[in-house]
Parts: C-alpha cells; sequence; structure tokens
C-alpha cells in the first residue's frame, strides 16, 4: 500500500487512535487498561453502544431485570475499552499472559499436539480478552497464528498487524492469499486461532442462547480435512480487571462439521453467560442473512425465528 491510496478520512481517522493512544501510552499499564474502560463507558452513549446491547439482551434474555440490564450497559463498553489498550500494550498483556497457567481440560491435549507435531484449532469469541490466551501460547513456545478480517483503515490496520504480532505471532488476513498462508502454518503443525461469534451471510443456521445464528462451519471442515484437534479456548478476565484465568476446554470430538460447530457454540454460550459482561454484546450476532433467495426463506432465519 502506498501513502498515496490512503484517504484524508483514514488519515485523520487515525490521527485521532493515534493521539488517544498516545496519551494512554503515558499511563502505567494498569491504570491505562482501566482509564481506557472507563472512557469507552463514557462514550458508549454516543457511540450507540448501550442501544445495541440492550436490543441483543432483550432478544436473547428478555427476562433480565432492569438493574442488571443497566450494568451490562456499562461493563460491555468497559471490556471494549480495556482490550483495545490491552491490544496496544503487547509487552503488558505478554506479563498478565505470563503469569496465569493454562488449566483446564485441553491443557495436555494442547502439549500432546505440540509433542506429535499435530496441527491445533484453537476456537474463541469476543469474550474477556481472546488475544491473552494466544499470547500464552506462543511464550510457552507454540508455533501461532491468528486468522483476521483487515480493518477498513489501513493505516490503523498495518498498526494492529504490527501490536498483534509484537509477541512473535503472525496474522493471515482473509483473502486468498491469507488462506493459503494459514492452511500451509497448520499443515506444518502450527496452532491457528480463530473466532467465531460473529454473523457470517454464508454460515449454517446453527443455535446460540436459543436463537439462530448464522455461524461459519469452515473451523470445523479444517480440522477434519487436516486432522487437527479442536479446543475451545478462553482468556476470561479475573475479578481485579487487569489478569486472566486461560481455559482449554475438551477437543471437540471429529464427526460432521455442523455438530462439531455447534458444539463449539454451546461451549461459547456457557462461558458467555457465566461472565456476561466480558462478551462483546454490540455485535449483530443474530442479524438475518442477506443472500437467502425469497423474502419468506429471509423471515424464517430473521434474529428470534426458530
Amino acid at each position: 500500500m502506498t501513502d498515496e491510496a490512503v484517504s484524508m478520512g483514514e488519515r485523520l481517522e487515525y490521527a485521532v487512535v493515534m493521539a488517544v493512544l498516545g496519551v494512554l501510552r503515558l499511563l502505567p499499564y494498569r491504570l491505562r487498561v482501566r482509564l481506557a474502560g472507563r472512557v469507552m463507558v463514557w462514550l458508549s452513549g454516543p457511540l450507540g453502544l448501550r442501544r445495541r446491547v440492550r436490543a441483543n439482551l432483550a432478544l436473547v434474555q428478555p427476562d433480565l431485570a432492569s438493574d442488571t440490564v443497566a450494568a451490562l450497559e456499562r461493563a460491555v463498553p468497559d471490556t471494549i475499552g480495556r482490550v483495545f489498550a490491552e491490544v496496544f500494550s503487547p509487552e503488558g498483556l505478554a506479563a498478565q499472559a505470563r503469569g496465569a497457567p493454562i488449566t483446564g481440560d485441553g491443557a495436555e491435549a494442547l502439549e500432546r499436539a505440540r509433542r506429535a507435531g499435530r496441527p491445533v484449532i484453537v476456537v474463541s469469541g469476543h469474550i474477556g480478552n481472546y488475544d491473552a490466551f494466544r499470547t500464552a501460547l506462543i511464550l510457552e513456545g507454540h508455533r501461532v497464528g491468528a486468522l483476521y478480517r483487515p480493518f477498513n483503515n489501513r493505516l490503523f490496520d498495518r498498526r494492529y498487524r504490527a501490536a498483534m504480532e509484537a509477541n512473535g505471532g503472525v496474522l493471515f488476513a482473509r483473502g486468498q492469499q491469507g488462506m493459503a498462508d494459514m492452511v500451509r502454518h497448520l499443515r506444518g503443525g502450527g496452532v491457528l486461532a480463530i473466532l467465531i461469534d460473529q454473523h457470517m451471510d454464508q454460515g449454517a443456521p446453527l443455535r446460540f442462547f436459543g436463537k439462530t445464528a448464522m455461524t461459519a462451519t469452515s473451523v470445523a471442515d479444517l480440522a477434519l480435512k487436516y486432522d487437527a484437534e479442536l479446543l475451545p479456548v478462553y482468556g476470561i478476565r479475573r475479578p481485579d480487571g487487569i489478569g486472566f484465568d486461560l481455559i482449554a476446554e475438551a477437543p471437540v470430538a471429529h464427526s460432521d462439521p455442523l455438530t462439531m460447530t455447534q458444539a463449539l457454540n454451546d461451549s461459547l454460550e456457557r462461558q458467555v453467560r457465566a461472565h456476561m459482561g466480558q462478551w462483546i454484546w454490540t455485535h449483530r450476532r443474530w442479524k438475518a442473512p442477506r443472500n437467502r433467495l425469497g423474502r419468506g426463506a429471509a423471515r424464517g432465519n430473521r434474529p428470534g425465528a426458530g
């Protein structure tokens, strides 16, 4: 990408983000993370984040008490702000990940796979800080690559990639070249980290919180094709708001893509129910697919249908 290809809008947007990061970087790590969360809570109303949280909760958790909903309207933006600060503070995040052992029934499976040179796909969602687990794997000597969708702002995307790769991992951008590199990494016995909790028009109509949620089954397809272990993993924020519990659940048994992917959805739902304020409830997770034939089909997959 040449500098000439970058629009003035991208430059201005990038300048604002970098100014915020510059101020945050002047602060000690713990204060930086806490302040970023507080600022995002302040901005959550004007940015429409609280409205999105309320709408999703009304859809899938309509019986929640009003004071619980109000608390989640604050907790979710706080999580978003903290993750933002942590992503751009790789040395601080690494210090937290280094001090947190990986626990759960999948921890031994990770080690067995490494000793055998077997590929592993670790799957998570936008809960806690998903990069804390990825960083911990890198620090333990695993070769970790992560699939991501590049940001529209190309200047910010370059900065994000640099921050994410600062601890030794690698990112694979969605697209033909990125997918080819990702497959090569997986076939070579590497660890692939993927998030699966965003709407996918081309996905399968699986269940999440009792509602239809279009979910990509490609993760299960890859696990079956390359005989990879498939593990749900999580970086759950501790009560102090800074540290993490790193959890690797038992591997998902190989069967068929729909069954395996539903198992991943079920695993994430259990974690979200246990830590409601740590999942990004601002995503349009249950929106109707845009590529269904006929209006009736689209209505059948609208949020709340089925």
